[in-house]
């Protein structure tokens, strides 16, 4: 099993920086750099929402056109420069002249990600000193790093993975933002991802993708999606590996599918006003993609997510849920398992609440205690395929309203 560390104590020819540029009013770190100190093969995903902000366009022409040859990402935050028109993409722009100017490389080979309220410009004097700074403190405060790119996060998330290879030993590791506007699509969030072994374009971008569909697209807060998601991927072989064989480029992803995952459960652990992490295991559907559709709509549904948060095993609103989702359901085919903890063993699904079209002759108090847990599975068996998908989400909390009602403030 890989073991991923809640830590990133470095990255051979990678250095980061998380200052504060004065973005935010109290102080706090706002402002981030990864650069590595060779061109890099860079791959990337990003938001599905045709409303997509100034940096998704920049990066996504960036990655098309130079993608053998990035250098760095600077993040900012309380500005998400979407909905900016042509000044937001010529502040982008801006972003990556200025920050190439400081690290003495071609603005290509700069990305930029931006964070925060829609409709803002970005401040650029602020973004300015925040390169001036962070280019100055370029070290391995990989910390500082995932901190400087929080928004309404509470805790910076960061984790790594070293991989022991017959090739010899390399890094992969990645920070990442997010804990409101989380839905598949890709989540709401920002990822930088970095590595340093040497990768192919094709494979970076496939290995990125893989991962991406089994971590970030799985995660449900609230069932919104950005104008922002962006997932980078940097490689820039300072390990002295290469990964050129099969088994190479499977233990790359094993290592890459461990990470995002890690970080996309982060996300949800830390969304807003959450009080209990909810798995939900959607069992032979008719197909995967049936089973990802059903999983993703009881992860969004505000109805479920309320009695998550109340411990409430009311199980009609799982199953309404699940019969809305445009996939094939049967409910006199299905079955529907509750249990205690982040995962249910295939030998014990915990305890059976719905079967055969009917609820089952189930203890409301014993349902009641398991819901009361920090973390509950859900697992609904559908009775009419192999198709299955794990979807990770979360409650609804007074909170989630108190955040958001005014998160312009």
């Amino acid at each position: 099993m890989t073991t991923v560390k809640p830590e990133i104590q470095g990255v051979a020819g990678f250095r980061v920086a998380g200052v504060h540029a004065g973005l935010k009013k109290d102080g706090a770190l706002d402002f981030s750099l990864i650069v590595s100190e060779s061109d890099c093969v860079a791959a990337g995903v990003f938001t599905r929402n045709k409303v997509k902000a100034a940096p998704v366009l920049l990066d996504m022409q960036r990655l098309a056109e130079n993608p053998l040859g990035i250098r760095a990402i600077a993040t900012n935050t309380v500005s998400a420069n979407a909905c900016t028109g042509a000044l937001g993409l010529r502040n982008a722009r801006a972003t990556a002249d200025l920050l190439a100017e400081a690290l003495g490389i071609h603005a290509e080979q700069a990305l930029v990600m931006s964070t925060g309220v829609i409709g803002t410009h970005l401040p650029m004097p602020k973004i300015a000193r925040g390169i001036e700074i962070a280019s100055s403190r370029l070290a391995q405060d990989w910390r500082a790093a995932a901190a400087g790119i929080m928004t309404t996060d509470t805790r910076p998330k960061l984790g790594s993975v070293t991989v022991e290879s017959p090739s010899g030993r390399y890094t992969v590791a990645g920070i990442v933002k997010g804990a409101g506007m989380i839905a598949p699509n890709m989540a709401t969030m920002l990822s930088a991802i970095v590595t340093d072994a040497a990768l192919e374009r094709p494979q970076a971008q496939a290995a990125l993708t893989a991962a991406n569909k089994q971590s970030f697209n799985r995660i449900v807060v609230d069932g919104d999606t950005s104008t922002n998601d962006t997932v980078l991927l940097l490689a820039n072989g300072s390990s002295g590996v290469s990964l050129t064989t099969a088994e190479d480029l499977a233990e790359f992803q094993g290592a890459l599918n461990a990470l995002t995952r890690y970080l996309a459960q982060a996300v949800v652990r830390d969304g807003e006003g959450v009080t209990k992490f909810v798995t939900l295991q959607i069992i032979n559907a008719a197909s995967e993609a049936d089973a990802e559709k059903i999983g993703q709509t009881i992860g969004a549904s505000v109805l479920t997510k309320s009695a998550f948060y109340g411990s409430d095993a009311n199980w009609g609103r799982i199953m309404a849920a699940a019969g809305r989702a445009g996939a094939a359901l049967e409910p006199d085919s299905s079955s529907l398992w509750v249990a205690a903890g982040e995962a249910a063993a295939a030998d014990d699904l915990g305890l059976l609440i719905f079967h055969n079209g009917m609820p089952t002759d189930y203890q409301e108090a014993d349902a009641a205690a398991i819901m009361a847990g920090a973390a509950m599975t859900f697992t609904l068996d559908c009775g009419l395929g192999q198709g299955s998908a794990t979807i990770w989400t979360c409650d609804i909390s007074h909170d989630y309203i108190s955040i958001n009602g005014d998160y312009r403030s």
